[in-house]
């Protein structure tokens, strides 16, 4: 089966929506092949609230979130992880609010040009959090997940009181998620999935599109998401077979239906997905640190 895919949304850019009872949405004007319609920022709570993403470093979008915060104190300001379409802002903010950033760390810088949402380098959590840590403020409670995988810092929030998972970049539901070496690692993603489903969260929230809604439905949906990946694997395996050693070339084949926009980022998933075939003995290259640009063979063992 394909995966679900959840694409229609209804938003205003700039306008804070209330999507559920604990969380509100604004979305960020900066769409994109990657970023879909823009970064969706989250609040959670009332009166006492934290902020999720916080988005581009984009003046209206400032003001945008300066106008929803209006006569509410803002007490967490927390970052799934350091990309230029999620972290950038988060300072800013929590400079005007007078509180803290709060994140895994800044992340691995990855190769420039290679991917649509770079690494917001000048970004560093005043607070470094990880699994077991627990954010809470009147009425709601998140709890910190560890997610590697799309980046080696990536994290997801549990809303407890709503059986939800803000879940990032991890797991979203217009699109299927960049692992580019060498920040991103497919070995750890895969295992980040089978953790965030075994969960079995009621809705997923990504900071990218529209929610996954309903416990059999996210079940379903991760799912297919862990299937995607396999059938990628399994893709790569039958073009090194024919005998393909070329990622670029096995992307022309394997996303000839993607808008080749997204091929350099499909390359990095590729890449992504040979290095775990090396680490487990399935493939080799002779180079010692893989690029897009290496060439990779089956080994004997596999052949």
């Amino acid at each position: 089966m394909a995966i679900p895919y959840i694409r229609e949304i209804e938003f205003e850019y700039g306008v804070v929506e209330q999507v559920s009872p604990l969380i509100r949405r604004v979305v960020a004007n900066n769409p994109g092949p990657f970023t879909y319609v823009g970064t969706g920022v989250y609040i959670i709570g009332h009166g006492e609230v934290a902020v999720i993403d916080p988005g581009p470093e984009n003046a209206d979008h400032f003001e945008a979130l300066k106008k929803a915060l209006e006569g509410e104190t803002v007490t967490h300001v927390l970052v799934t992880h350091g990309h230029s379409d999620h972290s950038p802002l988060a300072t800013p903010l929590a400079e005007w609010a007078g509180c803290k950033t709060y994140a895994k760390n800044c992340g691995v810088p990855t190769a420039k040009g290679e991917l649509g949402s770079a690494d917001d380098l000048g970004f560093m959590p005043d607070v470094k959090v990880g699994d077991g840590d627990v954010i809470s403020g009147p009425g709601w409670t998140l709890d910190v997940i560890e997610t590697p995988g799309h980046t080696c810092n990536h994290l997801c929030f549990g809303l407890r009181e709503e059986n939800a998972c803000l879940s990032g970049d991890h797991i979203m539901g217009w699109s299927t998620t960049v692992v580019a070496p060498p920040d991103g690692d497919m070995g750890d993603y895969m295992r980040s999935l089978d953790k965030i489903q075994a969960m079995e969260f009621d809705t997923l929230w990504p900071t990218h599109g529209s929610p996954v809604r309903g416990k059999e439905f996210v079940d379903r949906f991760i799912t297919e998401y862990a299937n995607h990946r396999r059938a990628r694997e399994a893709a790569i395996l039958d073009q090194m077979r024919s005998g393909q050693t070329s990622i670029p070339e096995m992307v022309k084949v394997m996303y000839a239906d993607v808008d080749k926009r997204l091929h350099p980022a499909a390359a990095m998933s590729v890449l992504g997905h040979m290095i775990e075939l090396i680490k487990t003995g399935v493939a080799v290259s002779p180079d010692d640190k893989p690029t897009v640009r290496s060439h990779f063979e089956l080994a004997k063992s596999a052949a």
